[in-house]
């Protein structure tokens, strides 16, 4: 069996869960006898995370917490995708000692995958952070370009689409006061901030949920180096990491 491989921004493992390619990046200290607080990034393409994640990712490491994530292909957050999702939360919990409560930090389509898995897990997730991230299956890709993902026809999944949509299913985790922040262009046209971010932040928000919404104008969905060295997203996830470790 081929050995998976991948470049990571810095160094850490890769391995398989279920014939697909994970990683797992621990910070340099961790404490014995303690489970190990993570961040788990999304999408796990390849290519991400990229380099343009080194800084947060050191920021992450450096307060001890691990970072990990599984390909799972395209999925959209399909129920595919959502069943490796568990697979690979139950290996790094399990297993390798890391925290049952991560923080999901989704970038992009990252949001439809792990917003689908912490609506279904909400006792498991600490935080949601969110770059420029997906929340409407309609808005981006498309229900025309995610149905084949999800196994379904075009109508099929447009009947369906409230049991797959992130903004239609965040109830569970208001419920359970998970903290959400989000940082979102308002140029953005590939993933729009009105359909998107700020659609979830209304709605969340209404069921009585707590989000930050750090809206830059004038940036779109681009490669900005804000994006990935947002000072105030680290801070919001490295707090509610430790606030896990002393609950």
């Amino acid at each position: 069996m081929t050995k998976p491989s991948k470049e990571l921004p810095i160094a850490g493992e890769v391995f398989s869960v279920k014939g697909c390619t994970a990683f797992l990046i621990l910070p340099g200290q961790v404490a014995a006898g303690n489970e190990t607080p993570w961040i788990w990034y999304a999408p796990t393409l390849p290519g991400l995370p990229g380099t343009e994640e080194k800084w947060m990712f050191q920021k992450f490491t450096n307060a001890g917490i691990a970072i990990a994530g599984i390909d799972v292909g395209e999925s959209y957050g399909n129920p595919k995708g959502r069943a490796l999702f568990s697979a690979f939360y139950e290996q790094l919990v399990l297993k390798r000692g890391l925290s049952k409560t991560p923080c999901l930090l989704a970038r992009s389509r990252g949001g439809l995958m792990l917003y689908n898995w912490a609506v279904e897990h909400p006792s498991s997730v600490a935080c949601v952070a969110g770059v420029y991230p997906v929340c409407d299956l309609s808005s981006y890709p498309g229900i025309k370009n995610a149905c084949g993902a999800y196994g379904m026809t075009e109508e099929q999944l447009n009947a369906k689409l409230a049991e797959h949509n992130p903004i239609d299913r965040v109830a569970s985790l208001a419920k359970a006061r998970v903290p959400i922040y989000h940082i979102h262009g308002d140029s953005d046209t590939l993933v729009p901030l009105d359909r998107n971010s700020g659609e979830l932040a209304q709605r969340y928000r209404q069921l009585g949920g707590v989000m930050t919404l750090n809206v830059i104008k004038g940036q779109g969905h681009n490669m900005w180096p804000g994006w990935f060295e947002c000072q105030e997203l680290v801070d919001f996830v490295i707090a509610q990491a430790q606030r896990q470790c002393r609950s």
